[in-house]
């Protein structure tokens, strides 16, 4: 019986349908049994299709500057924080 960390150590080649029959049966079991390995296969299974999506195009760089914004002011007030503490 397949076990969840092996079901995790197999995930991606499932998704990618890169199983043997026996193998893609034991999933689907597995599956049919584990609620949380259910929504890991649906996570992970999002989580290709946005990759996918957006690595065909070239970055927003409106979007990475609001993005490095944020990242150096949480940086700051953490380090604010972090002084405050001592």
């Amino acid at each position: 019986m397949l076990m969840c960390r092996d079901l995790a150590e197999i995930a991606s080649d499932y998704i990618d349908g890169e199983l043997s029959g026996r193998q893609n049966l034991s999933v689907k079991m597995h599956l049919m049994m584990c609620k949380d390995c259910r929504t890991f296969i649906g996570n992970l299974r999002a989580s290709t299709e946005l990759l996918q999506a957006h690595s065909a195009g070239h970055p927003d760089e409106e979007l990475l500057r609001r993005i490095d914004e944020r990242i150096s002011e949480a940086l700051k007030t953490r380090r604010t924080r972090d002084k405050d503490d001592e």
